[in-house]
């Protein structure tokens, strides 16, 4: 279904010529506006840009489903720690873009730095507990940095749906509770995490690795499978599949172990006997590049 064109405002058809660049918040959000006055529904996909296939299968389902398609490109620095690789992290908008555009998508938001977080900004979003584990011990801050930045980013382009990808499974739990606590009216969908064909999750950090690095990252994929592998033969102790999985990534010389851990899938809390709909999440630096992967159990765990 194409969306309705907003007075005033032309946007080309995406599918024809180019994919609409917003680069302002206050067109962004007029944009928005029009369409809701012409009842049609918004799908959104946030994202730091440097797009793959995983972004891309997000952009097509928020097509199916949507009469229109915003993504927006923002490269979060409220995210970052001082040690991370914020100036570095991959930015190519021309091939977004063209992506983006092959994919369907009407609009992509790319404000600056300086329009969302002006002078003098001093308010921030946190999700407390959630925020404090896994990934938030080994990154302090970084949880509220994404919940500042998807809470404005919700507001600037008040979507009906928006679209994550269930590799960032915390992220997305984190995303889920802020909208629930604050009553904020944006169904959250959270879509399968996408692979190459050797099992690497897709990630925009993977151009980081080197050949024999990339060879290695496969790692992180084989040992979820491992535990899945070990959870059907009724090893449902948790710390026996943490071990098993520890000692396969170990035997990689190029990967450092951040965490490995089993969880409840609601609070994040780690539990010790495996259950249907626990969370199995790691964190591995792979030569200098920190890569996350997760598996949901979602079938009967036979005692």
């Amino acid at each position: 279904m194409s969306p309705a064109l907003p007075k005033n405002i032309k946007i080309k058809n995406t599918r024809k010529s180019g994919v609409k660049i917003i680069r302002n918040i206050k067109e962004m959000v007029t944009v928005s506006k029009e369409y809701r006055k012409k009842n049609k529904t918004i799908g959104f996909v946030p994202t730091m840009g440097a797009l793959h296939q995983g972004h891309l299968s997000l952009i097509r389902q928020a097509r199916k489903d949507n009469d229109v398609v915003v993504v927006s490109i923002f490269v979060n620095p409220t995210q970052f720690s001082p040690r991370e690789d914020f100036k570095k992290y991959p930015r190519n908008l021309k091939k977004d873009a063209r992506l983006c555009k092959q994919e369907g998508a009407d609009i992509i938001f790319c404000p600056d730095a300086k329009q969302m977080y002006p002078a003098n900004y001093h308010t921030y979003v946190t999700v407390e507990k959630l925020s404090e584990v896994l990934c938030g011990k080994s990154r302090p801050g970084h949880f509220k940095g994404v919940a500042t930045v998807v809470a404005k980013l919700f507001n600037i382009v008040n979507p009906d749906i928006a679209y994550f990808g269930q590799k960032d499974a915390q992220q997305a739990i984190i995303i889920k509770k802020m909208f629930a606590d604050l009553s904020l009216p944006v169904e959250i969908k959270v879509m399968p995490t996408v692979r190459e064909k050797d099992g690497l999750a897709l990630s925009s950090r993977n151009v980081y690795l080197n050949k024999q690095e990339r060879k290695d990252a496969v790692v992180l994929s084989q040992s979820l499978n491992m535990a899945k592998h070990l959870i059907k033969r009724k090893i449902l102790d948790s710390r026996k599949i943490i071990k098993k999985m520890n000692e396969l990534i170990k035997a990689k010389k190029t990967a450092k172990i951040d965490y490995i851990s089993i969880v409840d899938l609601k609070n994040l809390e780690p539990i010790n006997r495996i259950r249907e709909g626990c969370l199995i999440a790691l964190a591995v630096r792979v030569g200098r590049t920190r890569l996350i992967d997760n598996i949901i159990l979602k079938f009967k765990v036979k005692s």
